[in-house]
């Protein structure tokens, strides 16, 4: 879906355009860079096309990932109209976009816009952007995007666990439990590290990773600690929260399972909770429920107050 997405190349924020070969006597014209660019995505995410129309040169080219071209100033702002009209609310970003110098007149940008439509998936392309400089302004003349591909099904399925991405932890009186969650790249696997302290006795450590089994039609994790211990679980979603059947072996041999349950009951905490242990056969009692909370937050310090 075209979105013109390719126009926002030149929406950077303040500091983030990248030096050129002699920061020293390009410090002015990056300046006027900044400005230029913090103007278009300004008049972009409030939808005035003429206002984006006039940060162009007046043969300003647009080459679309489909190969549409688009020429001239006015008629790229009467596509941005075109657009503005049919795109009530649509926003912008640059990602790590990056600006260099190759002439006196002349500045390459390239970088990843995302276009943020609402009610639909965000969607995202490189692009490389070529600024000019004449009668003593910098502006637009060509940019040309490609689109890059969407997530995978391994990520699609995955953003149903996103409320667990962040850093976590859970200050119990007996242990303190430190867990970070982050995305890998291109969203296929959510990778866990975990830190388990308690008075007395070695630090646990371990990585935990979920991903999407295509085969199976799940979502399946794997788990090593660093005592030398192993498992996998399988996760389901019932109601309001996360059942995890986990099976492990442990350091010594010893095989063991439990039914593990995750419940969030807002953005900065969740619960979990550890029912039908078993080790080698023998039930083993169960971990009741325990709250927790994004570090950061002021649940957080009521945790830590315990």
């Amino acid at each position: 879906m075209m979105y013109l997405s390719c126009l926002l190349p030149l929406l950077v924020a303040a500091g983030g355009v990248a030096a050129g070969a002699d920061p020293d006597k390009r410090a002015p014209d990056r300046a006027a860079i900044e400005k230029a660019l913090e103007s278009y995505v300004s008049a972009y995410n409030r939808g005035d096309a003429k206002a984006v129309a006039a940060l162009w040169s007046e043969s300003g080219e647009w080459l679309s990932p489909g190969g549409e071209r688009i020429q001239g100033r006015k008629a790229i702002e009467q596509a941005m109209r075109d657009f503005f009209a049919k795109g009530k609310g649509v926003k912008v970003e640059v990602v790590d976009p990056k600006v260099r110098f190759i002439a006196s007149d002349v500045a390459i940008e390239e970088g990843t816009a995302r276009v943020i439509v609402p009610g639909e998936p965000p969607s995202e392309s490189s692009y490389l952007a070529v600024h000019v400089k004449k009668d003593g302004k910098w502006r637009l003349d060509t940019v040309r995007e490609t689109e890059l591909p969407g997530d995978s099904a391994a990520s699609e399925k995955l953003q149903q666990l996103e409320w667990m991405v962040g850093d976590w932890i859970d200050a119990s009186p007996d242990s303190t439990n430190e867990i970070s969650v982050k995305w890998t790249k291109n969203k296929a696997f959510l990778s866990c590290s975990f830190r388990v302290t308690a008075p007395g006795e070695d630090a646990l450590e371990g990585t935990q990773v979920i991903g999407w089994d295509p085969a199976e039609g799940v979502i399946r994790s794997w788990m090593f600690d660093s005592d030398g211990g192993f498992g996998q679980g399988v996760w389901s979603q019932k109601d309001d929260r996360w059942v995890v059947k986990f099976s492990q072996v442990l350091a010594d041999g010893r095989k063991a399972s439990a039914t593990n349950i995750y419940r969030p009951t807002d953005a900065g905490a969740y619960s979990w909770q550890s029912i039908g242990r078993q080790v080698d056969g023998q039930f083993a009692p169960n971990i009741e429920e325990i709250k927790v909370v994004r570090k950061g937050t002021a649940q957080q310090g009521a945790a830590v107050k315990k």
